[in-house]
This record gives structure tokens, sequence and C-alpha cells, in this order.
């Protein structure tokens, strides 16, 4: 299975589809995202140029099951779509949080949880424990 989002004129993703791999495949059986950008197009009257392939296996720009990873992470509904490095991302959590375009991740100024009980406080920008 293929897997496209659906792309808002501001590249917000709106919907995640799966297609069938007939529809990505040229005369030589090699996979061709522009092939299910047209088919999707003509079916759901929505613009080629906004829906875009991804892996759904691709997590912080590695691949979960040891193949080659593919524009950073998996789209997901809300998330984003960075055309300058082709890669998607989840939705910034905090306004102090950078984008680490190496694997594809929203990273803290004090890098990341002891734990995952650990939540952040944006107000002094650091790690507590509930």
């Amino acid at each position: 299975m293929a897997h496209f989002a659906k792309l808002s004129e501001e590249n917000v993703v709106l919907n995640i589809v799966t297609l069938d791999n007939k529809h990505i495949l040229d005369e030589n059986n090699n996979e061709s995202e522009a092939l299910g950008q047209a088919y999707l197009a003509k079916h759901n009257n929505w613009p080629a140029n906004l829906w875009k392939q991804y892996s759904y296996n691709t997590v912080n720009n590695q691949h979960q099951q040891g193949g080659t990873p593919f524009r950073g992470n998996a789209a997901s509904i809300g998330g984003i779509w960075d055309p300058e490095n082709e890669i998607f991302i989840g939705q910034k959590p905090y306004p102090s949080w950078t984008l680490d375009f190496s694997d594809a991740k929203w990273k803290s100024p004090a890098g990341d949880a002891p734990d995952r009980d650990h939540l952040w406080n944006e107000d002094t920008k650091s790690w507590y424990l509930p």
C-alpha cells in the first residue's frame, strides 16, 4: 500500500489515505509519486500538488523496519509538511522548541525528557515531575 497526505495550501495535513500500489507503478513497475498524485487529484477533486507520499514506517527520520527512511516522519492529521526540507513534522509543541532536521523532531532547549513521566514547563524551560 502507498500512503499519501492531503495538504492544505498552508501545508497542514488535512487527511491521510492509502492507495493500492497499482495506482503508483509506472510501465517499468517503478513507484511514481506523480502517478499517485494524479490518481488522487482525479478521484478526490483536490489538486495533485497538494498530495504528498510518505512512509508509514518512518519515525524521527528512521525506518522502523530497517528500510530507507522517507520524508522524516509518517504524516499525521494536523501535522505539517515542510516543503523546504521535504519532511513531515508534528505540530510544534511549545514556542521555545526548535526543529532538529537530522531526526525530523522537535527538541526542547533542555534536551529530551529524563523519562516519560516528566512534563515540560514552558515558563522555566525545564522538565518536571507532576
